[in-house]
């Protein structure tokens, strides 16, 4: 996938405690021995802001969307508790191969780095489908549905790989995915991403400890996307609330 050329992180909410962003897809969010000197989202953000910024959670390099820094540690102490306990509401959209069922749980566990298997569950509903006209693979056509992912747990890659476990594989998954398929939309697209996107944070300010809801839209190629695929009228389904995106 090309790296993203970023002029300035877009803002979506900022207090005195935290700021929530929209990361592109792409972008590393910690520098990494393998990085090199490409740029990151933490170094982006504290040059952007002209602060120090403490990391909250994870989002993988491939996904967009919403992600939270705090501004002194205590406050990331805080809000990492609340994604360390699974007490934050996390959701987003997916594109995958093949019509999924229309909602369910996938309830299969993971293993993880050392080897260990750990519970991990996935709850999704589907929003829309799209069948094309083009034979990718052994079918005459091709099948797609989006679909609003709600994962329980946070194993690492864990929506990738629990949808690969039920044969619907997300479009620009490299690893997991269907190579067929996420080649014929770099072509006939012009889309070179994993199809994921965080849209939605709920969780407890840290201050005073009262409910928020973040929201975050999709990526403008992801909506020309849904667009040409007939998705347009999905979008009540999962456009952000503007009344959640408060910026003092």
């Amino acid at each position: 996938m090309p790296e993203p050329e970023i002029a300035e992180i877009p803002i979506l909410y900022r207090d005195e405690h935290f700021v929530a962003v929209h990361k592109p897809a792409g972008l590393l969010v910690h520098r990494n021995a393998h990085a090199g000197r490409e740029p990151f989202l933490l170094q982006m953000l504290r040059d952007q802001l002209g602060q120090r910024l403490y990391p909250v959670h994870r989002l993988d390099r491939p996904t967009s969307g919403l992600m939270i820094m705090a501004f002194s540690s205590q406050t990331a102490h805080i809000l990492a508790l609340q994604f360390a306990g699974q007490e934050v509401g996390k959701t987003y959209l997916a594109v995958t191969r093949g019509f999924t069922p229309l909602q369910g749980l996938i309830d299969d566990p993971l293993k993880s780095d050392s080897g260990n298997l750990q519970e991990a569950r996935t709850e999704f509903t589907r929003l829309a489908t799209a069948e094309i006209p083009h034979p990718v693979g052994p079918n005459p056509t091709a099948r797609y549905s989006l679909v609003r992912v709600s994962p329980k747990t946070g194993r690492t890659h864990q929506i990738r790989r629990h949808f690969a476990h039920i044969r619907h594989p997300l479009i620009g998954d490299v690893l997991r995915g269907d190579g067929r398929q996420n080649r014929f939309f770099r072509e006939h697209f012009g889309v070179h991403r994993l199809l994921l996107a965080s849209v939605e944070l709920t969780f407890r300010h840290p201050e005073d400890n009262s409910p928020l809801t973040l929201t975050c839209p999709p990526a403008q190629e992801l909506l020309d996307l849904f667009d040409r695929l007939g998705w347009s009228a999905a979008q009540p389904l999962w456009a952000p609330d503007s009344d959640n995106l408060r910026i003092p």
